[in-house]
């Protein structure tokens, strides 16, 4: 039996969110900052030597073919020529269509785990735009680091935000990344700031979601989690939710805030990292 290697997925939190404009080609040009935190699925990887790349659990709701898990797999496989496949395993604790990233971070440790195991020896840059082709948020996971992002989040720069835990709620919901983009109400030509600018003025709760508006005001469940959790300092969405945070200087504060959540909502507490965990297993 082939050995399972055991890798994590971490989520991220779009500590801000601006929309600066709206591109030719019907992107939105987008201005954020990525903070990946603790809590993170678990993607088993297994070696076949067939070429065959299968999933091997279920995940609920995921078409294995649709899957950005085994499509990652399948992309790194035909970039590379590698003759090799792999039994993907992918443990959820991510809620899923939240706004967290799951699947964009499943794709990425996908193929900075089989680039190690294949040895397909691509690098930092290569495994990047790799992953844009999976989605716009798959390159951060792969660059490793808290980033300032542009365009449509691929462009990155390293930025730390400091310590901090976040509480985290995550209301029983799915919201439309593609109806929120396109709702009339959306504002679409916010002031650009420069990372300069930005790293003289950050502070925990700075900026805003230009998404935040307009979710709140189409899903109760959402201004519900905004409305209670704002009682302890700026409520912010991540990317287009449903998942709403909030940050605290310590995990005591965030667990007892977490321990007052009313009936009916529920979320959970994650460190922010330093850093992504797998970042050592590309080279820049």
């Amino acid at each position: 039996m082939n050995t399972e290697h055991v890798f994590a997925a971490p989520g991220k939190l779009n500590l801000f969110l601006h929309v600066i404009g709206r591109r030719p080609d019907g992107y939105h040009e987008l201005q954020t900052l990525f903070r990946f935190i603790e809590r993170a699925d678990r993607i088993g990887l297994s070696v076949r030597s067939d070429g065959a790349i299968r999933r091997v659990n279920h995940v609920p709701g995921v078409e294995p073919d649709s899957d950005l898990a085994v499509r990652a797999a399948r992309a790194l496989q035909v970039a590379t020529g590698c003759p090799l496949g792999a039994d993907i395993r992918v443990e959820k604790h991510l809620p899923m269509g939240g706004g967290l990233g799951g699947g964009s971070s499943d794709a990425a440790t996908v193929l900075l785990g089989l680039n190690h195991l294949w040895g397909t020896g691509l690098d930092r840059a290569a495994l990047q735009a790799l992953g844009l082709r999976l989605g716009a948020d798959v390159p951060v996971f792969l660059f490793g680091r808290n980033a300032f992002a542009e365009g449509v989040g691929e462009r990155l720069q390293a930025f730390d935000p400091g310590a901090a835990w976040y509480l985290v709620l995550t209301p029983p919901v799915a919201v439309s990344t593609a109806a929120v983009f396109a709702s009339p109400h959306l504002t679409r030509h916010g002031s650009a700031i420069t990372i300069t600018a930005l790293s003289r003025g950050w502070r925990h709760g700075w900026g805003r979601n230009d998404l935040q508006s307009v979710v709140r005001d189409e899903v109760v469940e959402v201004h519900r989690a905004l409305s209670w959790l704002e009682q302890f300092g700026p409520a912010r969405m991540t990317g287009s939710g449903a998942c709403v945070f909030c940050g605290f200087a310590t995990e005591a504060s965030a667990r007892a805030a977490l321990a007052q959540v009313p009936e009916g909502l529920s979320g959970f507490v994650a460190r922010g990292l330093d850093e992504h965990p797998l970042r050592a297993l590309a080279a820049d």
